[in-house]
This record gives C-alpha cells, sequence and structure tokens, in this order.
C-alpha cells in the first residue's frame, strides 16, 4: 500500500546502547522535529533529551501497553503529525517493543522511516574477531530454566555462531545451561558496551563464566557462542539425509533426535528451500495419509 497523502511518518529510531554521544545527526534532526516520541522509559528517553537541549512530547510505549497506545500514536500519524518510535537502547522492534505499531502503521499506509543507529548485537560481532559471515541473533533467553535449556537443546546442531542477550541477574545460569549442554565451545562477552566501564570476555564458556562468577556481575550483556563443528551436528541430528528423504520424514527424525518441532521446521525448510509453511503443509498430508508421526 502507498502512504497517503496527508498522513504522517513514523520514524524508527536507533538511540545510544549506553554511550549518549553515539547518537547520530539525523536522530538528532528527526527527534526535534517530531511532534511526538514513543519510548520505552519516559526518563531514558528524556536524558537524551536534555543533554541536546530538546523538550519534544513524550509518550510511554512499552510491551504492557502497547496495543492500547498503538491507537494514540497512530491516531496522531493520521493527523500528518511525525512521530519518533525509540526504545531504551539500540533499534525498536528488534528485541523491544516496535513490530506491532510499524505492522499497523503500514497497513494504514503511513510511511514508516528507518533512522539506523547504535546495536548491542553489530557492536559485540565487531569486536569479537569473528570472521565475516552468517550468524543466528537469539535475542533473550527465556527466563525460566526448563524453556531455556530446551531452546539451547534446539540450537545444538546449528553451525552459525549463537548471539544472546542476557540480563545480569540471569548471565551466570544461562552460561551454566550453554555449557552443559552446547559443550565448552568458544565465546564472547560484552557488558556494558559504549559505555564507562565497558568490558569484553573471550575464551570457552567455562572460561568466561568462571571469571563472572568471581564478583557481583551488573550492566547489559550481550554474548555468542560458536556454532556446532560438524561432528556435534552429525552427533545431534544423526547422519545427514538421503537426499530424496521426504520433508515430513526430516521433520520426524529430528524430532526424534530430541529437536525442538518449530527448529526442525525451519532446519528442514532452509535444507531444501522450501518456506516453512510448505513445508507444514507436507507434515499434515503426510498424517492425513496416514503415515506414522
Amino acid at each position: 500500500m502507498n502512504p497517503e497523502a496527508g498522513r504522517g511518518t513514523l520514524y524508527v529510531v536507533g538511540t545510544p546502547i549506553g554511550n549518549l554521544d553515539d547518537l547520530s545527526f539525523r536522530a538528532l534532526e528527526v527527534l526535534r522535529g517530531s511532534a511526538l516520541i514513543a519510548c520505552e522509559d519516559t526518563r531514558r528517553t528524556r536524558a537524551i533529551l536534555a543533554r541536546h537541549g530538546m523538550k519534544t512530547r513524550l509518550l510511554s510505549y512499552h510491551k504492557f501497553n502497547e496495543s492500547g497506545r498503538c491507537e494514540v500514536i497512530l491516531a496522531a500519524l493520521r493527523e500528518g503529525k511525525g512521530v519518533a518510535l525509540v526504545s531504551d537502547g539500540g533499534t525498536p522492534g528488534i528485541s523491544d517493543p516496535g513490530a506491532l505499531l510499524v505492522r499497523r502503521a503500514r497497513q494504514e499506509g503511513i510511511h514508516v522511516v528507518p533512522v539506523p543507529g547504535p546495536s548491542a548485537l553489530t557492536a559485540l560481532l565487531s569486536a569479537s574477531g569473528l570472521p565475516p559471515g552468517p550468524f543466528t541473533f537469539i535475542g533473550f533467553l527465556p527466563h525460566r530454566q526448563g524453556e531455556r535449556r530446551r531452546l539451547l537443546s534446539a540450537l545444538r546442531a546449528e553451525p552459525r555462531p549463537l548471539v544472546f542477550f542476557e540480563s545480569p541477574h540471569r548471565i551466570l545460569a544461562a552460561l551454566q545451561d550453554a555449557l552443559e549442554i552446547l559443550g565448552d565451545r568458544h565465546a564472547v562477552l560484552g557488558r556494558e558496551m559504549t559505555k564507562v566501564h565497558e568490558e569484553f570476555l573471550a575464551g570457552t564458556l567455562g572460561a568466561v563464566r568462571e571469571t563472572l562468577g568471581r564478583r557481583p556481575v551488573k550492566g547489559e550483556i550481550a554474548f555468542l557462542v560458536a556454532g556446532a563443528d560438524e561432528a556435534e551436528a552429525r552427533r545431534t541430528t544423526g547422519d545427514a539425509p538421503p537426499s530424496d528423504e521426504p520433508a515430513a520424514r526430516a521433520v520426524r527424525r529430528l524430532v526424534a533426535a530430541g529437536c525442538d518441532r518449530k527448529e526442525a521446521l525451519r532446519r528442514v525448510a532452509r535444507e531444501r528451500g522450501l518456506s516453512r509453511r510448505e513445508v507444514y503443509r507436507q507434515v499434515l498430508r503426510a498424517a492425513q495419509d496416514g503415515e506414522e508421526e
């Protein structure tokens, strides 16, 4: 749908993950020129505005009020106003609220403009020494240990490096679970990136956890773990399937090997160049045809 005349513009603005001087000139101009800034925590965003002498109106927009506030923001956009969407740090819609508002705005023909900025994800990767190439971004791990361990188990055979976000309160438990399930792989952890007490730790998962465990852990954290090598992938999923193995059978084989069903669908779809929806249709069709589940 093309943007409609008279509608405002929704700017998705990347903001500093720590150092307030990382705010771009373009982001400054957008925040200064917007009629409204939708933000997770008004106190944090107000600190950014105060540093640059701005007094733009703020509206709290977070995961607990997202649905209701969408209507308020869309009303302003329908009136032709410019609205900036920011998170507490980084880019909205990655591991922070924003996707719902962007989707609703697009459905109404409202112009959506990204204003890129700092990112904990790219900051960690750039300082990791990891060769350039594909990686798998997971974001925050589940809070509950059982759910966290199930997710890590589903990722054991993933050959690409895994990137996670975690809170200081759960990082030791998360690293321990990763160590037990993924093995003592190479890892790089970034803490308080771009801030005064910025710290990077590199080594095995066990070594990184041991270092952090010697002292209180504070600050926001991102860490990456090396992907599975070929031997680990074979141990996790079994020998490679024959090229003519039906997709439904491949999904069943992976699930039987301990892989989460959604992860199995995703992996089979990627291997065959199909959409996950198409693989799911084949699984349903096989079940209807009487094949064993």
